[in-house]
């Protein structure tokens, strides 16, 4: 029987939940499933019914009290009353009072939350690996890393990752002033990143990815949004078997659109265009769950969760789009992708389609 080095359980470090709030301290949001328990890290939470509510992330590398917003230039805002813990299986909520954004009476939100769990540290003039300090929270088995620093605004650094292959999708944002997210892709060239709030397509400046990241480090230009002088916060991932991938393709403009073969059923899909200025897009099967899935909402937007504008067919190993959105024809897009289950795994059970 053939071995395989994958995650066969993608509900330890990846869980979607709904949930309405309640505008109540102490508000308990327990992941569904009964059989397995995850600790997250990174909670990212969006309200689904009301438009003008800012996405907002919260990490346990930062803390509980500090929140971003992946729509926004922001910088970090310090809440006493928003995210309360990190729980064993999920997390609770404050009475949101000061921003109104997490747990709001009677509106609707979903939370996209992923676990690292290690932490780690690294002194760059001890171990040789980079050259500023860089310390975190990561998971070696699901390729996820949290990676906290205090950045120069000069030179070329480069910081450790903590992880064990090079990324394929870096998340960057300044914590202390306002400035745009900035995001390198695998299918980037050198030197190429987009901006996750905005619309624009990818771009070139030797100031924010000096350099294509490497198996130890993230090389980084004097642009603020990588490297401010204060402090920084990243998330890097790389494809794991059976729970993540990051890749690119090329619409085809019809609704017979391009399948994207992930070799997983996915629970979550992003996309963007990387060559022409279109809003970000994200799908879950917690809010579609059969196909068409065609609840959308727009990470780049404050917008309410939207019905119909992108059709895709998420499938037991990948997804297919149904509609020209997302799906123009010729034009590059890349995405990222996180699993509900293997197609096959390590004991050679297949999953069902939907």
């Amino acid at each position: 029987m053939a071995v395989y080095t994958q995650i066969d359980n993608p509900e330890l470090y990846f869980q979607c939940k709904l949930y309405t709030g309640n505008g109540s301290d102490n508000n308990a949001i327990t992941f569904d499933q009964t059989d397995t328990s995850m600790q997250p890290d990174v909670v990212w939470i969006k309200s689904r019914s009301n438009s003008g509510y800012n996405h907002c992330l919260i990490d346990s590398v930062r803390g509980v009290t500090k929140v971003i917003r992946p729509n926004l230039t922001s910088d970090e805002d310090t809440y006493s009353d928003a995210l309360k813990s990190f729980d064993s299986n999920g997390f609770t909520l404050d009475d949101d009072g000061s921003n109104g954004e997490m747990n709001t009476n009677t509106h609707t939100y979903v939370a996209w939350c992923w676990k690292a769990g290690t932490a780690w540290s690294n002194d760059a003039s001890a171990t040789g690996v980079g050259s500023l300090d860089s310390s975190g929270s990561k998971s070696a088995t699901a390729g996820f890393s949290i990676i906290s620093f205090t950045g120069t605004e000069s030179g070329t650094p480069s910081i450790a990752h903590g992880l064990s292959s090079t990324p394929e999708f870096i998340i960057s944002k300044a914590r202390a002033i306002t400035d745009n997210w900035m995001v390198f892709h695998g299918s980037f060239s050198a030197q190429e990143y987009i901006s996750l709030n905005t619309t624009g397509a990818k771009a070139s400046a030797s100031s924010v990815w000096n350099s294509l990241p490497s198996s130890t480090v993230i090389n980084m230009g004097d642009n603020a949004g990588v490297n401010d002088d204060g402090a920084m916060i990243m998330y890097a991932f790389h494809s794991v078997q059976g729970f993540s991938k990051f890749g690119k393709y090329t619409g085809n403009g019809n609704a017979d659109g391009p399948y994207i073969h992930l070799g997983f059923r996915p629970a979550m899909i992003i996309v963007k265009s990387a060559t022409e200025t279109r809003n970000w897009r994200l799908w879950d099967t917690k809010r579609s769950t059969y196909n068409l899935t065609d609840k959308v909402i727009y990470p780049d937007l404050s917008n309410a969760e939207a019905t119909g504008d992108s059709e895709i067919d998420i499938l037991s190993n990948g997804f297919k789009f149904r509609k020209n959105s997302d799906n123009t024809s010729g034009e590059t897009y890349i995405y990222m992708a996180f699993a509900e289950s293997p197609f096959v795994n390590s004991n050679g059970v297949p999953t069902n389609a939907r």
